[in-house]
């Protein structure tokens, strides 16, 4: 599973001219995953999100979470996170989790976050998705469950 997580202080997603989701301060996350991923994988990837601590203290230090700062989620489904372009330079994308099941385990993944106490707004799983955001530091993390663990 492969996250690219962005800080914001706004984050929007709109599908066919109409929004889906949309957040202030907190992650705009793109989510992928891989034929290997799993509900436990999910899980844990989950919580590391949730505990990343890459916001601001009152000494400009990264020391705080999301929870922290009560940030939001702005989670996009995004299989493109595992292009394989090591051949031509036409992508090839037999790494990514079929859609039916990746579908399944990116609302699996969502719930865990809101179980975990956070807001979530979601694009539409396979739609065209036009993502806005202003992107705050910049601050850009990449997780990658298959380095993690």
């Amino acid at each position: 599973m492969r996250l690219v997580v962005q800080r914001v202080s706004f984050a929007e997603c709109k599908v066919e001219g109409k929004i889906t989701g949309t957040i202030n301060k907190g992650y705009m996350v793109l989510v992928g995953f891989g034929n290997s991923d799993d509900e436990k994988i999910a899980e844990k990837m989950a919580e590391k999100l949730g505990k990343l601590r890459v916001f601001e203290d009152e000494n400009g230090k990264m020391n705080r979470s999301i929870f922290d700062i009560e940030g939001d989620v702005l989670s996009i489904s995004q299989f493109t996170l595992y292009a394989d372009s090591s051949k031509g330079n036409r992508p090839s994308f037999t790494d990514a989790l079929s859609p039916d099941k990746a579908q399944a385990l990116y609302g699996y993944f969502n719930e865990c976050l809101r179980k975990a106490g956070l807001k979530v707004e979601e694009g539409i799983f396979g739609a065209d998705m036009k993502i806005s955001l202003v992107n705050d530091g910049p601050v850009t993390i990449i997780l990658d469950s298959e380095v993690l663990w």
